[in-house]
Order: C-alpha cells, then structure tokens, then sequence
C-alpha cells in the first residue's frame, strides 16, 4: 500500500489538487499531519468525483502517528541539505517504492508550501527525493510535485503499457487499390476545377498527393469521405459555371 502525507498543508486548495491526482493514478490512502484548514464538503467541490478518496482522509496531530505503520518512507524536498541523505531522482525511486510497498505501507512524505519538510521530518525518511528542476527556480507547487510522483509510480507498475480506449467507431477495411485510384482522379478533377494547376505541374502535384495519402494508410471509410469531398467541389464548379457568375480569386 502507498500512502500519500501532507506535512502541515497550508492551503485546501492544495489538498484538494492532491486528491484529484490521486484519484487519477489509482491511489486512495491520503495522510494529514495537522492541517491549516480542512473541509471535506469544499475540497470535493474543487475535485469533483473523488468522495471515495476524500471518504478515506486520514488526520494526525503529529507525523510520528501518521508514519507509525509505515516500512518505508520517502521524503520529498526541493531544497539541498548539508546533512548527508539517501537521495534519489522520482524515477529510480518508483521502482524501489513499489517493490517496498508488497511488505507493508509506503508513505510519500510531502512538507508544507513555503517551508518544505523540516529536518527531523527527513530524519523519519529512509529515501530523500528531489524532483530535478531548472537551477534558477528549484521551486514545485506542492500539487505538482505529488503528481509527478504519482506519475512515475504509475509508469514503473505498467500503466505505460496500458492501451488506448477503443474508439466508438472503428476504422472500416483498408482502403484498396482502387479505392485510392479512385480518391486521386477525383482529387484531381476537383484541383482542377479551382485552377490550382494553373502554375503548377498536376503530374507533380499529384505525385505529392499520392505520397503523403501512401504515408497514411486510409481505411475505406476515410477514402470515401475525402471522395465525396472532391466531388462535391466539383460539382460546386459545375453550378457555378452554369450560373456565370464572375468569381474573384
């Protein structure tokens, strides 16, 4: 189990981003060490659809409680220390964090806004992780910070791997041979009709057209629409003509 704690968060707001980034990474055990402020009714009208994780909160008036049960604890700061830590980047963290997590609660430590996590708030930490930034501004918003965590939690358990939603409606057969032929004399007849060859060459052009639909494969379906797009240009011209009216290009 992976347990997120909140070190004296300053700001509902926050809790409340950190709640909905739970809720989006699969994670539901969120810890907090007194709190400025907490109210349950406003943090789930900021994220909307997380009462399951909110309904689960956890309060501590001190972090002793909160990391009692904990096997291993990471601890979460922007800032260098002199005090010699056991640091690591979020990415190697995460593989290590999972593996610890089979043998009992893992908690992801996470300090107040301006102040960060007090030194003898590191001490409890058996991992110290600094999320590398630019040099002139080693500054995260406490939300960002959890979110990218949860992040690199989710890539090393597989989520990477996971696939795409399936689309409502799915693409038809490839489109053959002559379906293409076909999409490219219409395609044709319509650049024709809107003068655009007047100082191109079509048999170019229209390698260049071939070249990029050959590059993405359309499926029957998609030729056809693009088909009916090309016709109905040229029949746009056709009225047109017929009506003798003078259009400016």
């Amino acid at each position: 189990m992976i347990v997120v704690v909140l070190h004296e968060p300053q700001d509902l707001v926050n809790i409340a981003h950190v709640v909905r980034a739970m809720k989006n990474f699969g994670f539901r055990d969120l810890r907090l060490v007194t709190p400025r402020e907490y109210d349950a009714y406003r943090i789930e009208g900021i994220a909307h659809q997380t009462h399951d994780v909110v309904a689960r909160v956890a309060r501590f008036d001190r972090l002793d409680e909160a990391l009692a049960d904990c096997v291993h604890v990471i601890g979460f700061t922007a800032r260098g220390r002199t005090a010699k830590r056991n640091l690591q980047r979020p990415r190697e963290a995460a593989a290590e964090i999972l593996a610890q997590a089979g043998a009992g609660p893992v908690a992801l430590l996470f300090g107040r806004e301006d102040k960060g996590l007090p030194n003898d708030a590191l001490d409890r930490c058996h991992r110290v992780v600094t999320i590398p930034t630019s040099p002139g501004y080693p500054s995260l918003n406490l939300a960002h910070a959890v979110v990218l965590m949860l992040y690199e939690l989710a890539l090393a358990g597989g989520d990477e791997a996971r696939p795409f939603k399936t689309p409502r409606r799915q693409g038809g057969a490839p489109a053959t041979s002559q379906d293409l032929e076909r999409l490219f004399g219409d395609a044709e007849a319509a650049l024709r009709v809107v003068d655009f060859f007047k100082t191109r060459q079509a048999e170019g052009v229209m390698r260049t057209v071939r070249e990029v639909i050959h590059r993405t494969p359309l499926d029957e379906r998609e030729a056809k629409l693009l088909r009916a797009m090309a016709i109905e240009v040229v029949k746009y011209g056709e009225r047109l003509a017929r009506s003798r009216l003078h259009v400016d290009r």
